[in-house]
C-alpha cells in the first residue's frame, strides 16, 4: 500500500461520501467518469489487505478502509459494474471476521450469509421440477458470474457445489465459461477445496477441465524429480484425478483416451509418462475392486476399443495370480496379443492397425505385466524366455514398420544372453559389459535394453557392491539415468503391491536409485 499517497486516501473517501447513493444523473456520472480509477484504488487496496493476517490487523494498517468499503457496498452505479463489484466483494471477503466488531465486518460477514442463502435456493432447485430449474437458469448464471472472483473464498465452496449439481441435473449450459475456468484453475493449484461429487459434476459439465487436471498432474510427475525416487503411486493417489470416480466410465475413458494416449502418441518413448499411466490405472483398479460387486461396472464398459479377450489376463494384477503361475500367465498374454498383430503383419486395413494400438496401450495400461516379465527373464531357462523376450519388445516397439518387430526381439535375446553372463557369472566378463553398453548407445532399442538391465541388478542375486560396480560402468549419460530412475519407480510401485515384500529386493533398488541420483 505504500503506492496509496494520503492526498489519494482523502480524494476517494471524499468521492465516497459525495456519491453516497445518490442516484442523480450528477452523481452517476461523476461516479461512471471516476470508475477506471476507481477499480485501479480497489485493486491497491485489494494487495494490501491480502497481506495482512486478520482484520484486526487491516483495519489498524489501513484505517479508512472499512468506511470506505461501506460507503461502496451500497452506491448503485459502483456494484453496477461488474469489475467494480468483484474488487470490492474479494477486498469484503479480506475482512470477514468471526466476529464481527464493526460495520464493515458485519457488512461483509452479512453478505457471507446472503451467500448461504443462494445456496439453500440452488439446492432446492435442484431437487424440484424441471420447470423450476429452467426458471432460474437466469439466476444461476448470474450467481456463478458473482462468484468468478471470489472462488478461492472457502465460504465459497457449498455455493459453487450447488451450482454445479444444479447444471448437471438440469442439463444446461448456464454457467459462464469464465467461471468454469477459475474453478479448474483454483482446484489445481489447491486454492479450492470441493467435494468429489462437486468435482465429479465440473469433469462432466467441461471435460476440458478434466483434461487440464491430467495434464496438470502429468506437468507436476515430470518435473519433480523426488517423484522418481519417492512412491510413485501415492503421489498419484494424492491428485485430483484419483476422487472416487463412482463409476463414472465417461470420466476414466477421457483421462485415458482425451490425454494419455494422445501423449503416448507424441512421446511414446517417454518412460516417465507409461510409468505415470501405469501407475494410474492400478490406482483407479484398486479403487474399483472396493467398491461392491452389485455397484461395480464391467471392466469392458471402462476399456471400450480393447478386444475383450485381453481384459481379464491383462487387469489382473501379478499379486492375485501366484508366482509359480506367473509363466503361464505371461505366455497366454503373448499369444492373445500375438494373434492381434499377425493382421498387422499380414498388411491388414487400418482397422487391424488400431487393434494393435488399442492393445499395446492396455499392455502400457497394465505395465506391471511387462515389469514382471522382464523380473522372471533374470532367472529363466532359455526355453522359456522367448515368450517374455517377446512381450517386453512388443512393449517397445509396438509397431512392426520395416519388419522391426523381428529385429528387436533379436537385439532384446542379444542383450539378455549379455545381461546372464555379466550379472550370473563371476568375476563379471569385461567384453559382455562392453557389449551391454554398445546396445545402450543404440537410440532404437535402447529403453528395452535398459529395461532388462535394471530387472537384472534389481532381481540377481550377486553382492550389491558389483551390482553396484556394473551400474556405474554401464549408466554413465545423465539421461539414460534419469530414464532408469523412471523405470526403477515403476518396479517399485509393483514391488509396493506385492502379495509379500521382499526386504532384500527393497533394500537393493533403493541402493540404486541413491547411486543414481548421487552421480
Amino acid at each position: 500500500m505504500e503506492a496509496v499517497s494520503d492526498t489519494d486516501v482523502q480524494f476517494r473517501m471524499a468521492k465516497a461520501v459525495n456519491w453516497g447513493e445518490d442516484t442523480s444523473c450528477s452523481a452517476l456520472l461523476d461516479t461512471s467518469r471516476h470508475l477506471g480509477s476507481l477499480r485501479s484504488f480497489l485493486q491497491q487496496v485489494l494487495q494490501g489487505l491480502q497481506q495482512m493476517r486478520s482484520t484486526s490487523e487491516a483495519m489498524k494498517m489501513f484505517p479508512f478502509v472499512g468506511q470506505f468499503l461501506g460507503r461502496l457496498c451500497w452506491n448503485p452505479c459502483v456494484i453496477a459494474d461488474e469489475r467494480s463489484q468483484r474488487l470490492l466483494l474479494r477486498c469484503l471477503s479480506c475482512l470477514y471476521s468471526a466476529g464481527p466488531l464493526n460495520a464493515v465486518e458485519r457488512k461483509a460477514n452479512m453478505w457471507i450469509k446472503v451467500v448461504s442463502l443462494m445456496t439453500e435456493e440452488v439446492i432446492k432447485s435442484c431437487d424440484g421440477s424441471s420447470n423450476t430449474a429452467r426458471c432460474l437458469n437466469g439466476n444461476i448464471h448470474t450467481m456463478a458470474t458473482a462468484c468468478v472472483a471470489l472462488v478461492t473464498c472457502p465460504q465459497m465452496s457449498p455455493l459453487i457445489g450447488a451450482l454445479l449439481k444444479h447444471s448437471m441435473l438440469c442439463g444446461s449450459s448456464c454457467l459462464n465459461q469464465e467461471f468454469i475456468k477459475e474453478i479448474s484453475e483454483a482446484l489445481i493449484s489447491k486454492r479450492l477445496v470441493l467435494e468429489d461429487e462437486a468435482i465429479v459434476n465440473l469433469w462432466c459439465y467441461s471435460p476440458t477441465c478434466l483434461e487440464g487436471a491430467a495434464v496438470s498432474l502429468l506437468e507436476s510427475v515430470l518435473s519433480d524429480r523426488e517423484t522418481m525416487t519417492q512412491s510413485l503411486d501415492k503421489h498419484v493417489n494424492d491428485s485430483l484425478l484419483q476422487i472416487r470416480f463412482r463409476n463414472n466410465v465417461r470420466l476414466y475413458v477421457c483421462v485415458c483416451v482425451c490425454v494419455c494416449r494422445n501423449v503416448l502418441t507424441e512421446i511414446d518413448e517417454n518412460l516417465a509418462v507409461r510409468a505415470l499411466i501405469q501407475v494410474f490405472t492400478a490406482c483407479f483398479l484398486q479403487r474399483l475392486t472396493g467398491q461392491k460387486p452389485q455397484d461395480r461396472l464391467p471392466l469392458r464398459a471402462f476399456f471400450p476399443n480393447v478386444t475383450p479377450c485381453l481384459l481379464t489376463p491383462l487387469l489382473t494384477a501379478p499379486s492375485e495370480v501366484p508366482r509359480e503361475a506367473w509363466l503361464d500367465h505371461l505366455s497366454w498374454i503373448r499369444s492373445l496379443l500375438q494373434r492381434v498383430t499377425e493382421n498387422e503383419e499380414a498388411g491388414g486395413d487400418v482397422r487391424a492397425y488400431q487393434a494393435v494400438f488399442e492393445a499395446w496401450f492396455l499392455l502400457v495400461q497394465c505395465g506391471y505385466w511387462v515389469d514382471t516379465a522382464a523380473e522372471l527373464l533374470v532367472l529363466a531357462a532359455p526355453e522359456n524366455a522367448d515368450s517374455l523376450l517377446w512381450l517386453l519388445t512388443f512393449f517397445h516397439h509396438p509397431t512392426n514398420r520395416g519388419h522391426q518387430r523381428s529385429q528387436q526381439t533379436a537385439v532384446a535375446r542379444e542383450a539378455w544372453t549379455h545381461l546372464r553372463m555379466l550379472f550370473l557369472t563371476r568375476p563379471p566378463p569385461p567384453r559382455h559389459l562392453s557389449a551391454v553398453k554398445e546396445l545402450l548407445s543404440s537410440s532404437l532399442s535402447a529403453n528395452l535394453v535398459l529395461h532388462l538391465f535394471l530387472n537384472f541388478t534389481v532381481f540377481s542375486h550377486g553382492p550389491v557392491s558389483i551390482i553396484t560396480e556394473i551400474t556405474d560402468k554401464v549408466l554413465t549419460e545423465a539421461a539414460v539415468k534419469r530414464n532408469a530412475l523412471w523405470i526403477l519407480a515403476s518396479i517399485r510401485c509393483r514391488l509396493n503391491s506385492a502379495a509379500t515384500r521382499d526386504d532384500r529386493v527393497h533394500s537393493r533398488l533403493r541402493t540404486l536409485q541413491d547411486t543414481l541420483l548421487q552421480t
